[in-house]
């Protein structure tokens, strides 16, 4: 979605969609609602989460039901607390409680008495291919596969040596437990599927108790099931992996959820493989997961999003069973509506020029009002200083201007916001031709910003006092990516030069450094910034940009 007209119409909330449709009408014969979130923590989650965050809680409110968080911490070898507590932080931001916090590696043991199970039913036995056999042996789509050589093993041997898997006695990837399903299958994943692995690696929960883990496919299931779940909402990457699912908790003859699978969010001009994200981190392309740049809820919140927003965005692109591009333009949209109706407005330069009025009283300085939201009239009114000496961006001024050039050059009179009319009388350059200052005049009979006489200004510019302004530092985020599909494997290439901007030296009206981490400000006629959460203090003010005020990528690219 890529068309302005497109963005602009588009239509925020659904009546209803089909998983909606299926859960209302199981809800209306009595079926409970139970749903679960299921993250690995292995990393920081980002916008593509949070489109499975609204539906898995957003269906569990809706209904009366209830959604557990539960960290699917099977593979310890990347998993971590930390990751943990960012996952809670973020989904707490984002608006969402849970009803139970659970943790895959609490049902380890359950998990292997299952699978003592099935091995005691004739359903699994222990392999003693390597991984590349196995891969080789489950052959292809169209071509069969090949029983493993271990696949008829007694039922008591296969016992007799998963329990000594579990005991330690053989060396990582030497065996696995794998379900006897069906070599022939057209469905790949119930070719006598992995269950367990050996693998030496200390559990950041667990600790060395386990040196056998479960695979995610035996996993899931049982965990659902476990806890009750009655709708288990996946992306459509285990679509081909419900038969499984279900060929598990049937044959255990165990509490069987419903799955219903839903499309991933795709968005473009980022990405959202968490391997490509570490990677960044890693090559330190990005300053870390919450770079404002990163596509991860920490990042996002970092550059100034708000959750109203983002569920928001969630909610226009709707659930679908249909795997798509979305142009992040319209997440911009939906930021900007947010913003719009909630940030505070104020008057920053980002590239300052000085104006001398010289007709304005020396050492004089009066306080003129400003209004905090014309959106919320309830947010009041401020108090900004004027005095002889300002600055307005360079940019608001030109030499000889094109036709369509409303703002300020020589003998040319333009609107202060909230102030007065200036005329521009001539522009001061160094020796090289660079721009020193302006020399302007102002009519004091047009404060507030109309002429007394009647008499109209096509141009209105912002402005700060210099004598009161406070020096910041601002950072300009643009896109991460230059394509819209960074999917190819160098995506690194691809990486926006221009993403970040640091421009020190900006001024900024003097109630800005006091602002609060996070705080988010319009700064008119430049854009909607928040105060950095991690670097902005009195001492050092530090303002990233979260949008600007109206889509210019494809303008400026074409």
């Amino acid at each position: 979605m890529s068309d302005k007209n497109e963005i602009e119409g588009c239509v925020v909330g659904q009546a209803g969609d089909f998983i909606r449709d299926i859960v209302a009408a199981e809800a209306a014969a009595g079926k409970v609602v139970r749903t679960r979130f299921p993250p690995e923590p292995n990393g920081y989650l980002h916008i593509g989460h949070a489109k499975a965050i609204c539906i898995d809680f957003g269906i569990a409110e809706e209904f009366g039901g209830s959604c557990n968080l539960r960290m699917d911490d099977t593979n310890p070898s990347k998993e971590s607390m930390d990751y943990v507590e960012g996952i809670k932080r973020d989904i707490a931001w984002l608006g969402f409680k849970w009803d139970k916090l659970c943790f895959a590696s609490d049902y380890f043991e359950q998990m292997y008495d299952y699978a003592v199970k099935l091995v005691g039913m004739g359903l699994a036995y222990v392999c003693e291919l390597s991984s590349e056999d196995v891969r080789v042996s489950r052959g292809t789509l169209t071509e069969a596969g090949r029983g493993s050589p271990f696949r008829d093993r007694p039922v008591q041997e296969n016992l007799e040596l998963f329990k000594r898997m579990r005991g330690g006695e053989f060396p990582d990837g030497s065996m696995t437990l794998r379900a006897k399903i069906d070599m022939a299958s057209p469905n790949l994943n119930l070719r006598d599927p992995v269950m367990y692995r050996i693998l030496r690696v200390g559990h950041y929960r667990a600790k060395d108790k386990w040196c056998i883990y479960p695979s995610y496919d035996w996993a899931h299931g049982l965990e659902d099931s476990i806890e009750g779940i009655t709708f288990s909402l996946c992306d459509l990457d285990f679509e081909n992996h419900r038969p499984l699912y279900d060929w598990f908790l049937d044959k255990l003859e165990i509490h069987h959820p419903r799955q219903i699978e839903f499309a991933r969010l795709n968005l473009s001009h980022t990405v959202m493989s968490k391997r490509k994200l570490m990677t960044l981190v890693e090559k330190r392309l990005v300053s870390g997961w919450d770079d404002p740049r990163m596509p991860t809820i920490c990042g996002l919140r970092r550059r100034g999003f708000s959750p109203g927003a983002i569920r928001r965005f969630c909610s226009t692109i709707g659930v679908t069973k249909f795997n798509s591009l979305t142009d992040c333009a319209l997440l911009d949209h939906c930021l900007r509506e947010d913003l719009n109706k909630t940030a505070t407005r104020a008057m920053a330069i980002i590239d300052p020029v000085k104006v001398v009025i010289e007709n304005y009283p020396e050492g004089s300085t009066e306080m003129l009002e400003a209004v905090n939201n014309p959106e919320d009239p309830a947010a009041g009114t401020r108090k900004i200083p004027f005095s002889r000496e300002l600055y307005i961006e360079s940019g608001d001024f030109m030499d000889s201007p094109p036709p369509k050039f409303f703002r300020l050059s020589p003998g040319r009179e333009v609107r202060l916001r909230y102030a007065y009319f200036i005329k521009c009388l001539r522009a001061v350059r160094d020796d090289s031709g660079n721009l020193v200052e302006l020399r302007c005049s102002y009519d004091p009979e047009t404060r507030g910003g109309n002429a007394a006489d009647g008499r109209k200004v096509k141009g209105t510019i912002h402005w700060v006092s210099a004598a009161h302004s406070a020096v910041g530092e601002v950072r300009l985020y643009d896109r991460l990516f230059l394509e819209e599909k960074p999917d190819s494997e160098d995506y690194e290439r691809l990486v926006n030069p221009e993403s970040e901007k640091i421009l020190l030296g900006c001024r900024l009206e003097p109630s800005l450094p006091q602002a609060k981490p996070g705080a988010v400000f319009q700064f008119e006629r430049l854009g909607y910034f928040c105060a950095d959460l991690k670097t902005h203090s009195p001492e050092k003010p530090v303002f990233n940009r979260t949008v600007p005020l109206r889509e210019s990528w494809a303008k400026n690219r074409k």
